[in-house]
């Protein structure tokens, strides 16, 4: 063998780019085209149940977002070494770590939202965005892309359930954030002007509204069909 064909042989093709645009799209593909509750219908319950206020909406957010990413990624590290017969438990293991973990946090720095989120942030370990993403993904790739698969599906998730929670806060308590928007609308037009809040925003009832709002609007500007 020559020189020159030797060198060729052991000649390494270059590193991948840390966002390229393969790995642009594992962060980009869900939150519109694969958009794990619009799209794969998968998270409902939290996007129900969180949603009638924006804070609270906030926290469980970045909780998802925390718990998918860094899930992800440990699994991917775990990957080669995990049995196919037991990689269930070993997923709930980690997850149920994770969320322990944020549990402790908000309990030690923001008690208020603890309790009242003490009881979904738990189902986070259930949520079906969290185990998907692991056995379809993580268990059969690398751990920088497994975060960013974590990554762009939690904040597709995100996005969603944020967009529910404002209209929700909007039109069922008059504000945003605990601001209140309607009243200084209100106060603009003067004493015989007023907004008036809509009681069914605060119902599940409004959030399968909303949802089912944006699940339309998306699905006519993507094309999107149901197979």
């Amino acid at each position: 063998m020559s020189a020159e064909t030797l060198e060729k042989a052991i000649e390494k093709k270059p590193a991948e780019a840390l966002l390229s645009k393969r790995r642009k799209k594992l962060v980009t593909d869900p939150l519109v085209d694969e958009n794990p509750i619009t799209i794969q219908v998968l998270g409902i319950c939290s996007a129900l149940a969180v949603t009638t206020q924006m804070k609270p909406t906030l926290v469980m957010a970045i909780s998802v977002i925390f718990v998918v990413a860094m899930s992800n990624f440990v699994i991917s590290l775990m990957r080669n070494t995990i049995p196919g017969r037991v990689r269930i438990i070993v997923q709930l293991a980690v997850v149920a770590t994770l969320v322990t973990l944020v549990n402790e946090v908000l309990k030690a720095f923001a008690y208020d939202m603890y309790k009242e989120l003490s009881v979904f942030v738990g189902l986070i370990i259930t949520n079906c965005i969290v185990m998907g993403r692991l056995e379809a993904f993580a268990l059969g790739n690398k751990p920088y892309d497994s975060v960013l698969d974590g990554l762009g599906s939690a904040l597709g998730y995100s996005w969603i359930i944020l967009t529910v929670a404002f209209f929700r806060e909007l039109w069922g308590s008059g504000s945003v954030f605990g601001v209140p928007v309607f009243d200084a609308v209100s106060g603009i037009f003067g004493p015989d002007f007023k907004l008036a809040t809509n009681g069914l925003m605060v119902s599940p009832v409004g959030a399968f509204i909303i949802l089912g709002l944006i699940i339309w609007v998306q699905r006519t500007k993507t094309g999107y069909v149901e197979h």
